[in-house]
C-alpha cells in the first residue's frame, strides 16, 4: 500500500520554482530573440503589413519570434494606437498570433528534458565568455529554452502526484464531465499568468502523468485562447479608438474560435483521439497537435471574413478613426538623386513631416501618460514609438547623406539637405527626451509617489507650450515665415521663464515640506528642465530654415 497523498505532503515548492523557472525561460528566450533581430522585426511590421495575407504571416513570425501571443498583439495595438497600422493590417497579425503561439507548446512536447541542463550550460557560457553581442543575445536564447525544459521536469513529478490527491481527482472528474468548468480554468489561469504558452505547458505535463483526461485538457486549451487577451486589452484601456478596436478583433476572434470548438467538442476529441493513434504520438504531443490545428483551423475559417469582422467590430465600438500615418519610407529612390536631386530632396522633406507627427503623438502620449499615471503597457507604446522614430532618423539620414554625394547638386539643394538633416536630428532629440520624462514619471510611479497640483499645473503648462512651439516650428520649416519666427523667439523666453519659476516654486514647497514623494521632488526640476530643452529643438529647427532661406535668398542676389 502506497503512503496516503495530502495536500501537506506535495512538493508545492517544486511545482511553484518549477513554473517560475518555466515561465523565465519562456521570457527570457523570447527577450534575447528579441534583441538578435533587433530593429528587424520593425521593420517586417512596417513593410510587410500592407496586404492582410502578409499581415497574418508576419504575425506568426513575431510571435514565433517572441514567443508570446499576448507580446505581438501588445505591439500591434501600439502601433495601432500611434495610427501607424490600420485595423485590417492589426486583424491579420492577430489572427497570425494565433498560429504562432502553438510553436511553444510543440517545442514542450519534444520532451528532451534529459538535455535540459546541458542546453543551459551552453547558454551560460556563451552569456558568460561571448566577447561579441549577438553572441550574448543567442546564449539568452539557449539559456532560456533549457529553463523551460527543466523547470517542466522540476514541477513534473510533483505535477504527477496530484493526480492522487483525492481533492485534485474530484476537480479533475469534474472537469472533464462538464467541459464550461474546465473552459472557465483555462481562461482564469491564462488571464492571470498572461501567457497561454505557459498555461498549456502545465497542462501537457499533467495530462502526461494522468491527471487530466482528454476532455478536461480541451476545454482548457479553448479557455487558454480566451485568457491570453486580457494582455491586449489592457495594452487598449485609455488608447485611442483603434487600439480598442484592436483589442476587440482580438477578443472576438478568440471568443467566436472558442465558441465554435465547444460546439463541436465531442466531434474534435474524437478526430484528436483518431488522429492521435493512426499517428502513435505522445500524450504531450497530442496537446501540442490539437492546439496547434484548433488554432490553425479558426483562422483559416475567420481569415476570408477578415473584413467583415473589422466592420462589425467598428459598430460594436463606433467612431471615427484618425487618418493613418504613412510610415513605409523604404520607398524613398536615392536613384532619383542621380537624375532629379530636387525631388529627392522633396521626398524626404515629405517624409520628415511624416516623422515630425510621431514625434507630436509621442509627446501628446507622454503628457497622457504623466496625467493619467500610466502603466506598464503604456510605457511599450511609448517605447514603440522612441523606436520607431529613431528608425526614421537612421533611414532619413541615409538617404539624404546618399542625395549629397551627388555632384550635380546646386548650392541650394545642398542647404535644403543640410536643412533636412538639421530638422531629423532635432527632432530624434526630441523623441529621447520625450522618453527621458516618461523615464522620471514612471520612476515616481512605480515608488507610489504623486506631484503636488501646483506641479503638475505646470508641467502640463510646458508640455501645452512646447506643443504650441512645435506646431510654430514645423511651419516656419514649411514657409519660412519671418514674422512667425519672431513671435516663437517669443514662445522661448515665455517657457525659459516659466521653467526658471517653477522651479523657483518648487524650491520654496520643498522647504515648507509639501511634497510627499521624495523621488518625485528629486526628479521634478530634470522634467523642467527636459521640456525646456525640447522647446530649443524647436528653436533650433525654426532658426535653421530660416538661415536656408537667407541664404538661398543672398545667393540670388550675387546670381543677379
Amino acid at each position: 500500500m502506497g503512503e496516503t497523498v495530502t495536500l501537506s505532503s506535495i512538493r508545492w515548492d517544486l511545482i511553484l520554482g518549477g513554473f517560475g523557472l518555466f515561465m523565465f525561460g519562456i521570457t527570457f528566450m523570447g527577450d534575447g530573440l528579441k534583441a538578435a533581430a533587433g530593429d528587424k522585426l520593425r521593420d517586417y511590421i512596417d513593410k510587410y503589413t500592407t496586404k492582410p495575407i502578409n499581415a497574418l504571416l508576419i504575425g506568426i513570425l513575431i510571435t514565433i519570434v517572441m514567443q508570446s501571443s499576448s507580446a505581438s498583439t501588445a505591439i500591434t495595438i501600439g502601433l495601432v494606437r500611434a495610427g501607424l497600422m490600420k485595423l485590417e493590417q492589426a486583424a491579420g497579425i492577430v489572427m497570425g498570433a494565433n498560429i504562432g503561439t502553438t510553436i511553444t507548446s510543440f517545442l514542450i512536447s519534444l520532451n528532451i528534458d534529459q538535455y535540459a541542463m546541458i542546453i543551459v550550460f551552453v547558454g551560460a557560457m556563451l552569456i558568460c565568455f561571448s566577447k561579441k553581442r549577438k553572441q550574448k543575445y543567442f546564449g539568452n536564447v539557449i539559456l532560456g529554452f533549457g529553463l523551460i525544459f527543466f523547470g517542466l521536469s522540476t514541477m513534473g513529478d510533483s505535477l504527477a502526484v496530484l493526480k492522487d490527491l483525492p481533492e485534485f481527482e474530484a476537480f479533475a472528474y469534474q472537469m472533464g464531465s462538464q467541459p464550461l468548468l474546465s473552459l472557465l480554468a483555462g481562461t482564469v489561469m491564462t488571464a492571470l499568468v498572461q501567457a497561454s504558452a505557459a498555461t498549456i505547458g502545465v497542462v501537457q505535463k499533467m495530462y502526461q502523468s494522468g491527471a487530466l483526461s482528454f476532455m478536461a485538457v480541451l476545454p482548457f486549451i479553448f479557455g487558454a485562447n480566451i485568457g491570453t487577451t486580457i494582455t491586449g486589452i489592457l495594452a487598449a484601456i485609455g488608447g485611442s479608438l483603434a487600439a480598442r478596436r484592436t483589442a476587440g478583433i482580438h477578443t472576438l476572434f478568440n471568443i467566436i474560435g472558442t465558441a465554435i470548438g465547444m460546439i463541436f467538442l465531442y466531434p474534435i476529441a474524437h478526430f484528436i483521439i483518431w488522429l492521435s493513434a493512426a499517428l502513435n504520438l505522445e500524450p504531450m504531443m497530442q496537446i501540442a497537435v490539437t492546439h496547434i490545428l484548433f488554432n490553425s483551423a479558426t483562422t483559416i475559417i475567420f481569415f476570408p471574413l477578415l473584413n467583415q469582422m473589422c466592420k462589425l467590430i467598428r459598430r460594436i465600438i463606433p467612431g471615427k478613426e484618425p487618418e493613418r500615418i504613412e510610415i513605409n519610407i523604404d520607398d524613398l529612390d536615392a536613384n532619383i538623386s542621380d537624375r532629379l536631386p530636387s525631388a529627392a530632396i522633396g521626398a524626404s522633406t515629405k517624409a520628415i513631416m511624416k516623422m515630425s507627427e510621431v514625434v507630436r503623438q509621442d509627446v501628446q502620449e507622454t503628457k497622457t501618460f504623466f496625467n493619467k499615471h500610466g502603466n506598464a503597457e503604456d510605457k511599450d507604446v511609448l517605447t514603440q514609438s522612441e523606436s520607431l522614430i529613431n528608425n526614421f532618423d537612421k533611414k532619413l539620414t541615409d538617404y539624404l547623406v546618399s542625395i549629397q554625394t551627388n555632384s550635380s547638386l546646386t548650392p541650394d539643394d545642398m542647404e535644403d539637405v543640410r536643412l533636412n538633416l538639421e530638422v531629423i536630428k532635432n527632432l530624434e532629440r526630441m523623441g529621447d527626451l520625450s522618453m527621458n520624462l516618461t523615464e522620471f514619471f514612471e520612476m515616481v510611479f512605480e515608488d507610489g509617489g504623486t506631484f503636488t497640483n501646483e506641479a503638475v499645473t505646470d508641467v502640463n503648462r510646458m508640455f501645452d507650450m512646447f506643443l504650441h512651439m512645435y506646431s510654430r516650428c514645423l511651419e516656419i520649416y514649411r514657409t519660412h515665415d519671418r514674422t512667425l519666427y519672431a513671435s516663437l523667439m517669443q514662445d522661448e523666453e515665455a517657457i525659459d521663464k516659466l521653467e526658471f519659476t517653477s522651479r523657483q516654486e518648487h524650491f520654496v514647497r520643498m522647504s515648507k515640506q509639501q511634497c510627499s514623494s521624495a523621488i518625485a521632488a528629486s526628479v521634478y526640476c530634470d522634467i523642467l528642465g527636459n521640456l525646456e530643452r525640447m522647446g530649443d529643438h524647436c528653436c533650433n529647427i525654426a532658426r535653421a530654415a530660416i538661415e536656408d532661406s537667407e541664404k538661398a535668398a543672398a545667393a540670388q542676389i550675387a546670381n543677379h
